[in-house]
């Protein structure tokens, strides 16, 4: 057993396989202490994560060490599951083929096995299913599908797995289920949950439903929401009292400090992008930590408010127009009823927060008003005519603050870059050694592909020491990861949990918030704070 350093606050246990994997979970799961946030497992590690004030990462290795040998904890194994399943996927008889087999015999193999939920990952309740006896290796789709429909059951190497909701994905298509996977409002919002067992339940098979990637739907079929999707606005979400959005902007979402705690579930953090100018919006109106902000992307926000209001826009610098009236950004305004609130164009930086005093009323899924908006989790993304009624969320008066104490958000310039400090990730020795000193040392590009899942770096091409393939591990946000073609991806507050690229580097909470600001084109420099990788202990 090794254990590896991925960021300050978590470490990355590495066994020898799959079921060591399972026993060690169970041991860490069954009575962990103060201070555990997250116990993540994947196909051949388990990410720890901890409150550092609370347990500090050497009592976290002491108590992972000791947990390793303790005898094994009394079975407490979830329900078993049975899932419905019509075998009718787009890639069973081409797959079947390819492996020597009749579709038939394929469908017959995967339903008569017995199935185990080794870990989940990828998104909110997509389980990774290991089979007794069962001895294919299934290659991934050469190109991924940019669609697969909700309730499509695939196999990817060892595993076998069914989609929660329409996700962009890679795995053999078999077949499909009707099982709600994640239902957010339940108790146990995962069906799925690691250790439990599962097994495949064969109906009738009907017609195969539409193409993938098509939306033309077969005669006798409706539509219905599926778990974890964006649900349309209630009429009740229209009652006076808050705002009414005229334009939202290329993307506006409603942000609170995130779902922590659920990565287990497949549930990633959420959250604000840039957490300090959230938490400061809040200060400067005197709300409750933790209270919501509107976080406004790019600019082009217009809204009227629908009764008088207090706001405070932080973050980017967005001067700040009501009723034709221009004023600065952090600096607490009032909101007329029945006037218009306007954030042009952003002078410096990427993201705004937009807070209300008392917060914005907002029902939690999951216990955050975060959306996600790559799991789907949270209110949707805001649109044309919906209506955000503000809360009473309030800690005190509106704080006495000197006027501007904050400053333009830095820009990255080939003469001046932006220090984006990092620490040494679990798999830097995936570079080769020259690679490594290029991440520390090269200037590079935000690209155009960056958005609250993760931010591209353009520059030169980073040569990896090893060839082969690495199987899914747990992430944290800030992860930096290194695809084949060599350019690193920063893991955003909307990335999955788990992830298939060595991390060789892992962004600081300051070095993130500088990155939710930057913008295309800015120049940054990776910073290393230290050598952890150097740190790793084995036990």
């Amino acid at each position: 057993m090794r254990m590896l350093p991925i960021g300050p606050d978590a470490v990355l246990v590495e066994v020898s396989d799959l079921a060591e994997v399972m026993a060690l979970h169970a041991r860490l799961t069954a009575a962990p202490p103060a201070g555990v946030v997250d116990v993540v497992p994947a196909a051949a590690t388990v990410l720890v994560r901890v409150d550092p004030v609370v347990l500090s990462l050497a009592a976290t290795r002491t108590w992972v060490s000791t947990a390793a040998t303790s005898a094994a904890p009394p079975a407490s194994a979830p329900a078993p599951v049975t899932l419905p399943i019509r075998y009718d996927g787009d890639d069973l008889d081409d797959l079947a083929a390819a492996l020597g087999f009749s579709p038939e015999a394929l469908a017959a193999r995967h339903v008569a096995t017995d199935w185990t939920v080794a870990f989940t990952g990828f998104a909110p309740g997509f389980g990774y299913l290991i089979g007794a006896g069962w001895d294919l290796d299934i290659p991934r789709r050469p190109s991924p599908r940019t669609r697969v429909p909700a309730g499509s059951v695939g196999l990817a190497g060892v595993f076998s797995g069914a989609y929660p909701r329409e996700t962009p994905g890679g795995w053999q298509l078999i077949g499909t289920t009707d099982a709600p996977l994640f239902d957010p409002d339940a108790a146990q919002p995962a069906l799925l949950v690691p250790g439990g067992t599962v097994r495949f339940d064969a109906v009738r098979a009907r017609a195969r439903a539409r193409a993938i990637g098509s939306d033309a739907a077969l005669p006798g079929d409706t539509a219905s929401p599926t778990a974890g999707e964006p649900r349309a606005r209630s009429e009740s979400a229209a009652a006076p009292g808050g705002i009414r959005v005229i334009a939202p902007g290329p993307q506006a979402t409603v942000q609170d400090a995130g779902r922590s705690g659920r990565a287990a579930e497949g549930v990633g953090a959420a959250g604000a992008a840039d957490p300090a100018a959230w938490a400061l919006a809040n200060r400067l109106v005197g709300n409750r930590d933790g209270a919501a902000a509107i976080e406004i992307a790019v600019g082009g926000f217009r809204a009227v408010a629908e009764r008088d209001l207090t706001v405070v826009v932080t973050g980017a610098w967005a001067p700040v127009a009501i009723d034709g009236r221009t004023g600065d950004p952090y600096v607490v305004h009032a909101w007329t009823a029945g006037t218009e609130l306007r954030l042009d164009g952003f002078l410096a930086g990427t993201r705004a927060y937009l807070a209300v005093r008392g917060g914005w009323d907002i029902a939690p899924v999951l216990g955050s008003r975060s959306t996600d908006t790559l799991s789907g989790l949270g209110p949707p993304p805001l649109r044309p005519g919906d209506v955000v009624a503000a809360g009473c969320e309030t800690a005190g008066p509106v704080p006495a603050l000197p006027l501007h104490p904050w400053g333009l958000p830095p820009t990255g310039t080939d003469a001046v870059p932006l220090d984006i400090p990092f620490t040494t990730g679990p798999r830097a020795d995936w570079l080769t050694p020259s690679s490594r000193r290029l991440l520390a040392e090269a200037t590079w590009v935000v690209s155009a592909a960056a958005d609250r899942v993760g931010i591209r770096l353009e520059g030169p091409r980073l040569e990896r020491a090893r060839a082969e393939e690495l199987a899914s591990e747990g992430m944290v946000p800030g992860a930096i990861q290194v695809p084949p073609a060599g350019h690193p991806v920063v893991f955003g507050v909307d990335a999955p949990v788990t992830g298939g690229y060595p991390v060789v580097g892992v962004v600081t909470s300051t070095g993130r918030n500088r990155l939710a600001q930057a913008r295309p084109g800015d120049r940054v420099r990776l910073r290393p704070t230290f050598r952890g990788a150097s740190d790793a202990q084995r036990g």
